[in-house]
């Protein structure tokens, strides 16, 4: 049972990289993105026809340019636990304020509600969002200089982020402070969580 957990935690991880990789391209292109992990079940509907693009899986080289063009389409990008692009140009319905963010930041902070991960890249400030469970919990600056070699780093500081630790930026806050563990990569969380991941840091590092 925890050896199934372990493996399917790593996969997700490697789905998140992939997915923050190209909403790094997408807001550096001028645009922005949704990205969804389906992990649970949630209220959408297509705002187009899926006829520009099959099922493919985003860790196949040759779609990552594919997988990019269709996130800058209006809507959301879902992918599925297996690193599938499963539909894209959707519509998340019975959405939530997100207050002060406009209707992408809603869409992610709703879709992230249900158990699933949404991936956000700004297209205003040049930002890429990652919500879990209703919060944000990371937030990576695209103009950041070699951010793109950070992002297994990333990853890391996104997997010691534990859903028992979040609770600082939920739907009724604008953005509160967080910590900067990597230049350009703000980390929110509980003080516990911080603690922690830097006695973890340290020690792999010093």
């Amino acid at each position: 049972m925890f050896a199934g957990l372990h493996i399917q935690n790593k996969m997700i991880d490697k789905i998140e990289q992939k997915l923050i990789e190209s909403a790094l391209r997408v807001v550096k292109d001028g645009e922005g993105c949704l990205f969804v992990i389906k992990q649970a079940d949630f209220n959408y509907e297509p705002l187009i026809a899926n006829d520009l693009a099959e099922p493919f899986s985003i860790f196949e080289d040759f779609y990552q340019k594919r997988l990019d063009i269709l996130a800058k389409i209006d809507g959301a990008v879902l992918i599925n636990t297996k690193g599938d692009l499963i539909a894209y140009g959707i519509k998340i319905n019975e959405t939530r304020a997100f207050n002060g963010y406009g209707t992408r930041h809603s869409a992610a902070y709703s879709a992230s509600l249900k158990g699933n991960i949404s991936i956000l890249g700004s297209q205003e400030n040049k930002k890429v969002r990652i919500f879990k469970n209703g919060h944000i919990v990371m937030q990576i600056d695209a103009l950041e200089k070699g951010i793109e070699q950070k992002t297994s780093q990333v990853v890391n500081i996104l997997e010691s982020v534990g859903a028992g630790t979040l609770g600082t930026i939920a739907a009724g806050f604008i953005m509160p402070l967080g910590i900067s563990l990597l230049p350009g990569i703000i980390v929110f969380g509980s003080s516990h969580f911080i603690f922690k991941y830097l006695l973890q840091y340290n020690a792999k590092y010093n």
